[in-house]
């Protein structure tokens, strides 16, 4: 009964395992629940659909005219009797009942502007949906790399508090054997609290940086030990040349697409508004009956007479804001350039340190180190020189980790400022 009970144990053991696996997200899946949970997200698809719905409004053919009347009645009318002399109440007798129904002639194309206008609307608005997805993006991507940085500072302070124990247990064994002052091992023993500090605070940072990253998936119901992420916390040391990244976030960026849609949408607008000036013809047709003319039929055709162009200020107004979102859009295009730029020249400087420290200062600083520990174990090297070499070692790769989160940060700026993931 025991074996089976501890059989039970290790099968719950690697269940449990396993489900906490499955709880850490990938950035993909990250991006997948952010997409379809984040409510800013939902609130601006919410605009696409309510100008799709006025694509449906502006294509719409005017609705005919229908009017009805009868006229000619007599309420206190008398009519002689045909098979007497006496008078008969007759008040209807002369009625005269008509029928007509007229349409509106839409001419110049103003319909199918209409909708021409409409439907550029949603594009300029889908393309600001998805500019604005991009910078949220950007916000999630950050968060990302902050909970990452945090996992890797945390292994890190948990590594150094266990060499530190480490250090302790070697020199608590010299002291035993009088081979150490308990001066110095009292000072190595107090040196452990700042091990035990920053182990701290780097559980407090990635305790923060994962409640930054629910708020952002709108999850109030995951607990922080439920929730983790999975990622590489490493670096690219290869770059492309700048052009490419230019031409990439000119193909690319929404934001500079809603600006070219924008031109695009005024110069619609302003064919709408000479449109517009153009004479809508009324043609009507009326139906009636006029005693002793049992039916008879009309048509008649109506034509505004524009002597005075009503439409002027509103063609010259659509005319100049071709001319704005023209220059909107060369502004934006530069914007694009300065983005790009920006954030390579940021990828450029963070390799720049990176490089030298992953092949040269951490490796060295490593060394010194355990050189200066193996010298302190043998009387070669006071307890400060080991302090120090601790302490430096300590900086170093708290600078490299530092370092990586960096670049990973620059290379989410790079990915918004191209408009798509160009660096993973």
């Amino acid at each position: 009964m025991m074996v089976r009970s501890r059989n039970l144990c290790a099968i719950l053991g690697l269940l449990n395992g396993a489900a906490f696996g499955q709880g850490a997200l990938t950035w993909q899946q990250l991006k997948d629940r952010f997409e379809a949970a984040n409510p800013t997200l939902k609130a601006a698809q919410a605009n696409i659909d309510e100008s799709k719905a006025s694509e449906v409004t502006a294509y719409l053919r005017p609705n005919p005219n229908v009017s009805t009347g009868v006229d000619q009645i007599v309420p206190f009318g008398k009519q002689p009797s045909t098979n007497s002399n006496a008078e008969v109440y007759r008040p209807f007798q002369s009625v005269f009942p008509s029928f007509s129904t007229d349409y509106l002639i839409e001419r110049g194309g103003k319909r199918g502007l209409r909708r021409d206008a409409a439907a550029q609307t949603t594009a300029v608005t889908r393309s600001q949906y998805a500019d604005q997805e991009r910078g949220l993006l950007f916000t999630l991507r950050s968060a990302f790399v902050q909970v990452l940085q945090s996992k890797a500072v945390l292994e890190n302070a948990k590594d150094n508090l266990a060499y530190w124990d480490r250090e302790l247990e070697v020199n608590r064994k010299r002291y035993n054997a009088g081979d150490l002052a308990l001066l110095d091992l009292n000072r190595l023993e107090v040196q452990r609290v700042e091990f035990e500090s920053d182990y701290e605070t780097a559980l407090v940072n990635l305790r923060t940086s994962k409640i930054h990253l629910l708020m952002l998936l709108n999850d109030h119901t995951t607990t922080l030990d439920q929730f983790d992420v999975t990622g590489t916390y490493d670096y690219n040391p290869e770059l492309m040349p700048l052009e490419d990244y230019r031409a990439a976030a000119v193909a690319a960026r929404p934001d500079l697409l809603a600006a070219e849609q924008s031109v695009k949408l005024a110069d619609i607008n302003h064919k709408l508004a000479i449109a517009n000036g153009t004479a809508d013809p009324t043609v009507a047709v009326d139906f009636a009956r006029n005693p002793p003319i049992p039916f008879y039929f009309g048509v008649s055709v109506s034509i505004p007479l524009r002597v005075f162009d009503r439409n002027q200020g509103e063609k010259a107004r659509t005319e100049i804001d071709i001319g704005r979102n023209q220059r909107l859009r060369e502004a934006a295009e530069a914007q694009v350039f300065s983005d790009v730029d920006s954030a390579y020249w940021t990828l450029v400087q963070a390799l720049n340190l990176l490089k030298p420290y992953q092949t040269k200062y951490l490796p060295l600083s490593e060394d010194n180190r355990n050189r200066v520990s193996v010298a302190f174990q043998n009387g070669g090297a006071s307890l400060l020189d080991l302090l120090d070499a601790e302490k430096a070692y300590r900086d170093a790769r708290l600078a490299y980790l530092n370092l990586i989160g960096a670049y990973l940060t620059a290379a989410a700026q790079m990915n918004l400022a191209a408009g798509r993931e160009v660096l993973q």
